[in-house]
C-alpha cells in the first residue's frame, strides 16, 4: 500500500500535516467535520502532497515535516514558498 504525506492550510493560514492512503478523500474529511482537530478550523485546502511512499517511510516524513513547527524548514523540505518571503499573495 502506498502512502502520501499531505498539508493542507485554512483561511487563517493554519497548517495540518498529515498522511493517508487517498488524500482526496482525507481532504473531503478535514471539510466535513470528521476529523477531530480540523472539525471547526475550515474549510480546508490541499497545498502540497508528497510522493507515493510505503507507510514507515510516509510516518517519518510527517513526523519531520511537524517537528519544524511550521518553521523554514517545512518549507525547505517541501519546497512550499514560505509566507511573507516573496510570496506578494499573502498565503
Amino acid at each position: 500500500m502506498e502512502y502520501r504525506v499531505y498539508i493542507v492550510r485554512n483561511s487563517e493560514g493554519r497548517l495540518y500535516i498529515g498522511l493517508s492512503e487517498d488524500v482526496i478523500v482525507r481532504l473531503a474529511d478535514h471539510n466535513s467535520g470528521v476529523s477531530k482537530w480540523t472539525k471547526h478550523r475550515g474549510p480546508w485546502e490541499l497545498i502540497w502532497q508528497s510522493a507515493p511512499q510505503d507507510i514507515t517511510s510516509a510516518r517519518k516524513f510527517e513526523n519531520l515535516l511537524k517537528r519544524q513547527k511550521g518553521g523554514g524548514g517545512l518549507y525547505r523540505l517541501t519546497g512550499l514558498p514560505q509566507p511573507g518571503q516573496g510570496d506578494s499573495s499573502g498565503t
